[in-house]
């Protein structure tokens, strides 16, 4: 599908007017599989606009073209403006339109955080920053309700598919995106060591009011139509508040945009540094259990870097496979040369194994049983660890099979890879993830036995993977010192563990025996490529593009 024929000069077409789609049959199979049949035929729409060059256009333009800031007006006034290219609120429009902002919230099937799934897969492939704003904004749903008059004032924006690009108070939108704002200078990731302080200020139609002060050295998407933010109360600790843009009364709430941060990558978006000058809010949920309340919004976002990154991994091998198919070198196609086409087939299942965990872990989220409760404990920090781990390595790899065609600009890789690292440190970085599977384990100590009684039945017959469940089952033993000091092993362990299950179970014979022969080999791991665990790695390519 990918081939196009010899350019005469031996360069490679784009590739373009593709279905991200219906050309991915690991990603379909989950969609089927997690009963969200009833989506294919909009996940196949959607994959043929991701796929379409106007959208490939806009994405480039979206970030080619960056945010800038705009601290006053002419005349003075504070402003704390960010403008935007139009091909950002085109990918913006696109991404609320396919329902990333809100649709296992506002759709009762359980099946609906798989078509979801599906949709983030996709978008994140295509244009990354975009998704940041928009998933925050599903995530905050759930915590937004913890406050019913705030909730009912909010909801129906909150379920519209139609993107309000329109600065305006809340009053006047008809759909608005939501952010969150943890982060503080002195502590990173220790939340608890927050200095921004919230004073009470009365009560009103949306419940406590309070006026905060302080700083947020991550705030992501400030143009955002309010925020769900940190701040400490003299009582009672930490709690949550929701801060709008626009204050109730219509002026401008005291949200102070120092500067946007010039990140390394998802450079659509606006993240930046802000400072709280008596910034009106509402309390969310109880005070004093702010963090507890607003990690329930980080969970969700977990899942999200999880499912964009095995989508990162996926148009990396997209990429390259298209590139190797169409470029010639002594002879004959770069795939066709032996130690191409075992890496390439390498990354193939790298790529399947990321999409099956993701997108199985997204069905667990739907219910209550107490096995899916325990995989979305366990495995959510899991995956996120690895999934964002492993996309650097890949598109890493993606970007040399173009060799220099793939470290300029024109090309699509050198975005894509700049992306890959900002999922590892979002919403709480590789050693954060690990230690919060550790926390899962101590804190719910059956629930890695379920997990792990149910991956020992899947691998019934396969004694490499039921002797890597009883290495992580001994390591859950260990003093919980010494099993800290190993944690990024001790997840390793359970998601490769889990991968090799889910390739049993869902894939084919072909590909989970490739896998479990190159991912127990005790040479893989450091360099991608090493063993694609087959003797017809050609095959695994064969299946992986349709």
């Amino acid at each position: 599908m990918t081939t196009t024929g010899i350019h005469p000069d031996n360069q490679v077409p784009e590739l373009k007017d593709y279905n991200v789609y219906t050309s991915d049959p690991t990603l379909r199979a989950s969609v089927a599989r997690g009963g969200a049949a009833w989506r294919d035929e909009e996940l196949a729409r959607q994959g043929a606009e991701y796929g379409a060059e106007a959208t490939l256009r806009a994405a480039e333009d979206a970030n080619r073209h960056e945010p800038e800031l705009h601290t006053h007006s002419r005349t003075g006034e504070r402003i704390d403006q960010v403008s935007f290219h139009p091909a950002w609120h085109t990918m913006m429009g696109i991404a609320r339109r396919n329902g990333i902002a809100n649709l296992p919230f506002f759709d009762e099937r359980p099946s609906a955080w798989v078509g979801y799934g599906a949709s983030l897969y996709m978008h994140s492939q295509i244009e990354s920053g975009s998704t940041c704003p928009t998933t925050m904004t599903k995530a905050c749903i759930p915590v937004v309700r913890r406050n019913a008059a705030l909730y009912a004032a909010l909801r129906d924006k909150l379920a519209s598919n139609e993107h309000d690009a329109r600065d305006i108070t809340l009053e006047g939108k008809t759909s608005i995106t939501v952010g969150m704002g943890m982060t503080e200078k002195q502590g990173g990731s220790d939340v608890r060591t927050n200095t921004t302080r919230a004073v009470p200020a009365g009560a009103g139609p949306w419940g406590e009011e309070f006026l905060i002060t302080g700083h947020k050295w991550f705030f992501s998407a400030p143009m955002c139509d309010g925020h769900l933010v940190l701040a400490k109360t003299d009582e009672h600790g930490s709690s949550c508040f929701f801060v709008p843009r626009w204050r109730p009364d219509g002026g401008k709430n005291a949200v102070h945009i120092q500067r946007l941060k010039d990140k390394v990558g998802n450079r659509s978006n606006s993240s930046s540094e802000v400072e709280f000058k008596d910034a009106w809010g509402v309390l969310v949920g109880d005070e004093g259990r702010g963090i507890p309340t607003i990690i329930e919004m980080a969970t969700v976002t977990r899942l999200d870097c999880a499912l964009a990154s095995a989508g990162f991994m996926r148009q990396g091998f997209a990429q390259a496979l298209h590139y190797a198919r169409n470029r010639h070198a002594f002879g004959k196609a770069l795939a066709d040369q032996p130690v191409m086409t075992a890496l390439l087939a390498d990354m193939a299942l790298e790529s399947q194994a990321a999409t099956l965990l993701a997108m199985g872990l997204a069905s667990r989220f739907g219910s209550a049983a107490p096995l899916d409760t325990a995989w979305r404990r366990l495995l959510t920090p899991a995956a996120k660890f690895w999934n964002c781990k492993r996309a650097v390595a890949l598109t890493g790899e993606a970007m040399e099979v173009f060799g220099g065609n793939g470290y300029v600009e024109e090309s699509p890789m050198g975005r894509l890879f700049r992306e890959a690292p900002v999922n590892s440190i979002w919403e709480g970085s590789g050693n954060v993830m690990c230690l919060d599977v550790l926390r899962a384990v101590s804190r719910n100590p059956d629930d890695v036995h379920l997990v792990l009684d149910q991956l020992h039945e899947v691998a019934t017959g396969e004694p490499r993977v039921q002797d890597a469940l009883q290495a992580v089952r001994k390591m859950t033993q260990l003093p919980p010192q010494e099993l800290e000091q190993q944690a990024r092993r001790f997840t390793q362990r359970l998601v490769l563990a889990a991968q090799a299950c889910l390739m049993l179970k869902h894939a084919s014979a072909e590909e989970s025996a490739a896998f479990l022969s190159s991912r127990f080999d005790p040479d893989w791991g450091p360099v991608t490529g090493i063993s694609a665990g087959t003797s017809d790695p050609a095959a695994l390519l064969h299946a992986a593009w349709r």
